[in-house]
This record gives C-alpha cells, structure tokens and sequence, in this order.
C-alpha cells in the first residue's frame, strides 16, 4: 500500500544524480588508480569521504529549506534498518577484532584442516553459509560468523582470498533469498500478496541449481590443491565459533548471537591464552569497533542520501520508466511482465543499496504489472527476491560486500567476480524467465 506521501512525490531524475556522483567518484578514481598501477586503488579514495559531494548535491536537489532536507537525510541514516546494520558491523568487527586476538580464528582453521580436504575447503565454506543464512535468515551476521574463517584458511592454503571471501557471500545471499525468516521474503510476499510456502515452491527450483553448479565450480576449481599439514590446536578456542554456529540456528536475534561469541572469546581467552589479559580485551574490541567505523559510517551517509532521492521523486521516476519499457518488449506478455518485474527491483536496489527496502519500494509497481502482463504473483515474489539478493550480493556499495571486504581487507570492486553463486543465480533466474520453468499449477 501506498502511503499519501509517496502517492504524491513527483517523479524527478534529476534525484538520482547524487548516487550517480558518488558512484562515478568513487568507482571512477579506482579505475583511475587501478590504470595507472596504483597498490590499493580502490583505497585510494575512502568511500565516506566520496559520499559528502553527493550528499552536498542531495541537499541542493532537495525542493525544500535546507533545514528540512537536513531532517530528511537523518530520518533516512537513522532508519531502524540501519541502526540494526550499524550494530551488526560494530559486533561483527569486535568478534573478529577478539577471536583472532586469542587465536580462535587460527584454532578453527587447523580444526578444519585437519578434517577437511583442501579440494573441499570452498563447498564447504558455501555450504555451511548457506545453511547458518537459511536458519538466521540474515546475510549479514553469517558474513560476520563466516568470512573470518574463511580469511584464515587463504592465509594457509593456496586458495585465493577473493573466492574464499566469495564462496561465504554467495552462500549468505542463498540463505537470504530462500530462508521463510528473511527480511526479503517476507517483504516479496506481502507485497504480491502470497503465502511464503508458494513462493518458496518457485524460489527452490531456481537458487537449488544454481547452488549445486557453484558447488561444482567450487570442487573442480580447487581439484589441484595440495594437501596442507595441520598443526596442534587448542580445542578450548574453537569452541567460542561454534557456538555461533549453533546459535544462528536458534533463531537468537544476530545482535544476541555477535553478543554472545564477543562474551565467550573473552572468556575462553582469559582462560586458555595466557598473554590475553582484560586489557588486552578491551583493546581488541575497540579495535573491532574501529576496523568497522568507516563501512558503518558509509551505510548511514547512502541512508540518508536514498531517503531524499525517494522523497525527492528520483526511485519514483525510474520505477515508472522501466514500468513504460515493458510496453516494448516483444517476447511474449507474461515474459515480458516477468522482465520488467526483475529491472523494477534491480535497478531499485542499485540506488538504494539495500534489497529489502528495494523490494518494498518496487513492490506496489511489481504487483500492477504482474495484474496486467497476467504473471503468477507467485513468481513475481519469488523473481523480485531473486534479482534482489543478486545485485545486492554484487554492488560493491552494498552492506554484505563492505563488511566481507572490511573482514578480509580486501577491495569491494575485487570481490565483485568472485562472488560465483550470484552470478549463476542471475543465469538460471533469466532462464526461469526465457525458459517459462518452473511451471506452476493453477491449484498450487
């Protein structure tokens, strides 16, 4: 449902210009950089600092005082979701900061060594993703449990951090698209008005495959990996990861789950590492905080930002311009309802950076052309959550990319090609619609 505000923004493009100019200096100075053999390009400028010209222009773009554009912006980087995301980059940070302090992160990479093969370590980074974002129904706190292991098997094995870091990305945006719990779900569902269960009956016979050929990809890409000797560990410092592992599936809040696994690495470390003192714990943490701020501080300037862009008419406008492209495509009514459902939610989540938010903004529009190309709503939800989780499991902007990124120091944009299982993901969802698979029953 609409609200009256939203009923009454008028469509503008010239509110997208802001992301546009964040996007085209901070992409741009890293492809500057990246030319020219720079170390770190994409480092070279911060992101939070090529948000503040954007941010500058969003309050020039905006129709009303100044004052009011202010307001606008911090009801947009104070949004409950973003408290919520700031939270999880802040736990996050310190969990890692305290685990690796105490030699958890090292203890569990030795564990798995010594009962995983090498040829294996990318299935099952992917695998366990997938499940821990499944049962959590996030993708952010099974980044935040999962991709410092992953980072510590890089630093002992000859796989490479990108596909590492890429194999717990793409597992979280598979849990995130099929979990009954996620955010996204709920939100495709409610807005095409179907049971979770029938959208899941469609959603399954696309993301399975997929994963299952991105486990494939994994097994034969490694397949000529040597074996890595183990060493000793101390089983008392695994003990603080697995039992985030078991608590992502209670269905614990990840805020409780982050709490929890920062609580008992302080403790297990006072315990069994003998240089490891409150001090030491505190600093860690800190550490964490710090290792974080600058993806945390950048999640609230582009909530701010997408708040005056929908307030100012620009989601509003490229929402009615792709609704009028559907009129042109020549590929049959319900595949071409199907198309424009997809870039309704695409090209929403690129400027929003977040796809929940961009399945609800879309949804309404969604749900029309569906009604009028004659596409399953059925479908509609499961293909709005589908393209949702892939663009946001690929925009380089986007929270699951910056706190993986944070975790592994490693560049957003180099990460982009390693996350496979989104990517494939995009693949068999164009070929649900080309394909018109899966076929649902008029009584399912």
């Amino acid at each position: 449902m609409q609200t009256d505000s939203e009923a009454t923004v008028q469509a503008r493009a010239i509110a997208l210009l802001p992301l546009i100019v964040f996007l085209t200096i901070f992409l741009g100075s890293g492809i500057y950089h990246s030319l020219i053999g720079t170390e770190f390009a994409f480092y070279q400028v911060k992101a939070p600092v090529a948000a503040l010209p954007a941010i500058i222009l969003a309050a020039l773009v905006y129709r009303g005082k100044l004052n009011q554009g202010i307001e606008e912006f911090l009801r947009g980087a104070s949004h409950p979701n973003l408290i919520l995301m700031f939270m999880v980059f802040m736990l996050a940070g310190a969990f890692a900061s305290v685990s690796s302090a105490i030699g958890s992160v090292d203890a569990t990479v030795q564990m798995g060594l010594s009962v995983i093969p090498p040829t294996f370590i990318l299935p099952m980074l992917f695998v366990i993703s997938a499940f821990i974002a499944t049962a959590m129904g996030t993708s952010m706190g099974t980044i935040a449990a999962c991709a410092p292991i992953a980072f510590g098997f890089t630093q002992v094995t000859d796989i490479d951090v990108i596909y590492a870091i890429g194999a717990v990305v793409g597992g979280a945006m598979f849990g995130d698209n099929l979990s009954m719990i996620s955010d996204t779900t709920i939100a495709a569902t409610t807005s095409q008005r179907v049971q979770l269960r029938d959208k899941f009956r469609v959603n399954v016979w696309i993301a399975v495959p997929a994963s299952i050929v991105t486990i494939l990809i994994y097994v034969l890409s490694t397949g000529s990996s040597n074996a890595v000797e183990y060493k000793d560990f101390n089983w008392l410092l695994v003990l603080p990861y697995i039992a985030v592992f078991i608590l992502a599936f209670s269905r614990l809040h990840v805020l409780a789950v982050l709490t929890i696994g920062v609580l008992l690495s302080g403790l297990f470390g006072l315990f069994a590492t003998a240089e490891f003192d409150l001090l030491k714990l505190n600093t860690s943490i800190y550490d964490g905080f710090v290792g974080m701020f600058e993806v945390a501080l950048l999640s609230m300037f582009l909530g701010g930002l997408s708040a005056i862009m929908q307030r100012e008419g620009g989601l509003r406008w490229l929402i009615e311009r792709i609704y009028s492209l559907t009129r042109l495509f020549k590929v049959g009514k319900q595949r071409a309802g199907e198309i424009g459902i997809s870039f309704l939610v695409v090209f929403s989540n690129i400027f929003v950076a977040n796809n929940t938010v961009a399945i609800i903004l879309s949804g309404d529009m969604a749900r029309e052309v569906a009604k009028e190309y004659g596409v399953d709503p059925k479908r509609s939800a499961a293909l709005m959550d589908i393209f949702s989780c892939v663009v946001q499991g690929l925009i380089p902007y986007g929270a699951q990319l910056l706190l993986a990124c944070s975790i592994a120091k490693i560049s957003p944009v180099e990460l982009i090609g390693g996350v496979y299982y989104c990517w494939i993901l995009a693949i068999f969802a164009i070929a649900a619609i080309a394909f018109r698979f899966p076929q649902i029953k008029a009584n399912a």
